[in-house]
């Protein structure tokens, strides 16, 4: 699975795209991402990848949006979009609420922000979204 993009043909009614991203218990240290696309009909797309040794949880979960945010434009999918993260930092600085700050992510920050601006209407949304500590992680669409 390591890398791997995978799903149905395109579809033009997207509803969703969830990126998260999970890095080793010390920080920084091995970072790796998953993303899920949904749209209307289902899941349509998945991806992950192990990002490198020695990274910041905030370098995996920028990664991570890159990677799901290049599947979307790949597929044609660029109206519409909501993306879903655990991370505040990505959140609030992806929304505007916060400035960028030095750190070794800042590279994928830019990449992120660069693709962001292909997507018509220039709106992506970003949103935070809670999980339980042991419970699965659900979604509403």
């Amino acid at each position: 699975m390591h890398g791997r993009s995978e799903g149905g043909g395109a579809t033009r009614s997207l509803r969703s795209t969830l990126t998260a991203s999970v890095s080793e218990p010390r920080n920084p240290g091995t970072g790796a991402y998953g993303y899920v696309v949904y749209d209307s009909s289902g899941k349509i797309a998945e991806g992950n990848d192990v990002v490198g040794d020695n990274v910041s949880n905030n370098y995996a979960e920028y990664s991570a949006l890159v990677a799901a945010l290049n599947e979307l434009l790949r597929r044609g999918l660029t109206r519409d979009v909501t993306v879903k993260s655990d991370s505040k930092l990505l959140v609030n600085q992806m929304s505007g609420k916060w400035r960028r700050k030095k750190g070794g992510y800042l590279e994928k920050y830019k990449e992120a922000s660069e693709l962001a601006k292909k997507f018509e209407r220039s709106r992506v949304a970003y949103q935070r979204y809670r999980r339980s500590k042991g419970l699965p992680v659900r979604f509403s669409h």
